[in-house]
């Protein structure tokens, strides 16, 4: 299978002073899926300019006409599963069919805190997921929807005329631990991984490289238990956050290389960070330009 190249576009300015313009060469460019952040701050832009995820994806929408777009990712931080259904309906009808949610557990940053709660452990952040996907799932698929959870509740919740994609839009799910894998299995069309964030700071390339094989293995092995084929399940490597950070970026030679080995371990999919200027994902924009037109041919 032929690796395709994703991009993910910060909600950082402002429509019409570069944020129209970023998703729209996004798409002459040829990415298969535009993505941006569904958080409501994010580390070091927290203190600048940040746009919401959902009005962001809309105008993409109405300015594009190819190109995939999606979340990477939506969590259960500040979400809930019946408003949200109503959103990514609405989002998937404006698009003509072409969103993917995106969905995960969700950190212990500053969505975390933002509606006055105290962060959620590990174990409850599995645990709301756990109830959040299913639910979604079924409130994306199904007419009507009356649920009662530990977390989260519907009564007679309507979405019609339900997705344009059928049964319904497709999830991609982040995950690395056991409980996240089983649900990227069950009801995942794709899974996403930013690698093993324990190796970026002190870590090696090849060390990511062999935890990100552990992980295409797990995810194997959980989709095994739910009798699916692991292989028709699509595999997402979010870049920027293992040992190689902006190494790949840096020739179109540089991308081939680690995009190559990445994709000798199954993975279907490599997002690229759109360039920001003086942050973590600055980069030559005309390298990234040509890593995103030449590079798919050497990977085919």
């Amino acid at each position: 299978m032929s690796l395709r190249l994703s991009t993910v576009i910060l909600p950082y300015r402002r429509w019409h002073e570069g944020g129209r313009a970023a998703w729209t060469r996004a798409e002459q460019l040829g990415f298969h899926t535009g993505y941006t952040y569904d958080h409501l701050s994010w580390r070091s832009f927290r203190d600048g300019p940040w746009f919401g995820a959902v009005p962001t994806l809309t105008a993409a929408a109405a300015t594009t006409e190819r190109m995939r777009l999606g979340t990477l990712v939506t969590s259960p931080n500040f979400r809930h599963p019946v408003t949200l259904a109503k959103e990514l309906i609405s989002l998937d009808d404006i698009s003509g069919g072409r969103l993917t949610l995106g969905i995960g557990a969700g950190g212990t940053g500053f969505d975390a805190t933002a509606l006055g709660q105290e962060p959620w452990t590990l174990r409850e952040r599995a645990d709301r997921l756990a109830e959040f996907v299913p639910l979604l799932d079924r409130l994306l698929t199904e007419d009507t929807v009356s649920y009662e959870g530990d977390f989260y509740s519907a009564h007679e919740a309507r979405n019609i005329p339900g997705c344009v994609q059928r049964p319904r839009l497709p999830f991609a799910v982040a995950a690395t631990g056991p409980r996240g894998l089983r649900l990227a299995a069950r009801y995942g069309q794709a899974w996403v991984t930013t690698g093993d964030p324990q190796l970026y700071e002190e870590g090696t390339p090849e060390q990511s490289v062999q935890a990100l094989r552990g992980q295409v293995e797990k995810l194997g092995a959980a989709c095994g238990a739910v009798g699916r084929d692991v292989s028709g399940l699509d595999k997402i490597l979010l870049t920027g956050f293992t040992p190689d950070r902006g190494r790949p970026l840096e020739s179109l030679d540089a991308f081939v290389d680690f995009a190559g080995r990445h994709q000798e371990l199954g993975f279907t999919e490599i997002v690229l960070h759109w360039p920001i200027p003086d942050s973590d994902f600055a980069a030559d924009e005309k390298v990234f330009e040509q890593i995103a037109t030449d590079a798919p041919a050497q990977l085919a």
